[in-house]
């Protein structure tokens, strides 16, 4: 009787959601941490002002978490129908529900790669010229949901250092996002901290996108006072990703929007992409698959 029971409820929230996500009346945009919110805010408004008419929804609501894992809940909880993530926060939620969003599209850089990278960066007048210079010294991460803050660090830092990360450093933190993470290393908190970039064009420029191209482009770093120590194995670059109960003819729509983003609205799509990228790409589960591994044996779920 109680399997009955439960059987019946859980039609019923099936038949719940899908009547919600055919009357939707708002759109809800989740953004991860990573900068001060005002920013992040101004980066997605352009959205904001597009998409109720593709849509054809009353209101588009933007949701700057505090940091990477409070959109990963919202979207895990069907409060947000849209994020860009790094791929380790996919995969969290793959571990957690595989289920709860679909990736549909992701960034191809201007040299027509799909990844980008973990870059470790130090100041540059305290004279590190390598690794080995850091043995003994305190390393700051991201955000414990970043791909290329943490996660792959992590998993490959051991290979080029010949010790788990924890025991070659004497300390390692976290500093509130790649934003703040460097801020932090020029500070001196941290005597290196991990953020990311695409690789391409010039470390002088911070690279064509990425955290430390934005920073540079808002005038608040000079990358005069940094020195890049190492680069990680190529990334898969974030997937973008919709509420899997998203009505299909909306998910459809969205997607029609995003693909032809860089030509409609070139400024759009790098503002909410944070730099310079050539066009999107569709992906799905499999592109992920690597990541999924690697968080669920190194960090779980």
């Amino acid at each position: 009787m109680l399997k009955k029971t439960l059987l019946a409820a859980t039609a019923l929230m099936a038949l719940a959601g899908a009547a919600h996500a055919e009357n939707l009346k708002e759109f809800r945009i989740g953004i991860i941490g990573g900068e001060n919110e005002a920013d992040r805010l101004k980066s997605f408004q352009c959205m904001v002002e597009k998409l109720p008419s593709v849509l054809g929804v009353e209101k588009v609501s933007l949701f700057p978490a505090a940091d990477y894992d409070g959109v990963v809940q919202g979207l895990l909880g069907g409060t947000l129908d849209y994020a860009e993530l790094g791929a380790s926060g996919y995969a969290k939620i793959y571990l957690a529900n595989a289920n709860a969003v679909e990736p549909i599209l992701t960034t191809v850089q201007t040299d027509g790669s799909h990844g980008y990278y973990s870059i470790m960066v130090a100041r540059k007048d305290k004279g590190y010229k390598s690794l080995a210079d850091l043995k003994g010294k305190k390393l700051g991460f991201a955000d414990p949901d970043s791909t290329s803050g943490y996660l792959v660090p992590l998993v490959t830092l051991p290979e080029k250092i010949g010790a788990p990360v924890k025991e070659y450093f004497a300390e390692t933190g976290f500093g509130g996002g790649h934003e703040n993470l460097v801020l932090e290393v020029v500070k001196g908190t941290f005597d290196a901290g991990t953020t990311w970039g695409s690789g391409v064009g010039e470390f002088k420029d911070g690279y064509t996108s990425g955290n430390l191209r934005k920073m540079v482009e808002k005038g608040i770093l000079n990358m005069d006072d940094l020195v890049e120590l190492w680069r990680s194995p190529l990334i898969p670059n974030g997937p973008i990703v919709v509420r899997t109960s998203l009505d299909a003819d909306m998910k459809t729509k969205f997607k029609d929007f995003m693909v032809k983003l860089p030509e409609t609205d070139p400024a759009c799509f790098s503002a909410i992409q944070g730099g310079d990228f050539k066009s999107y790409t569709e992906v799905g589960v499999d592109f992920y698959k690597p990541i999924i591994d690697a968080r669920k044996a190194t960090i779980g779920g």
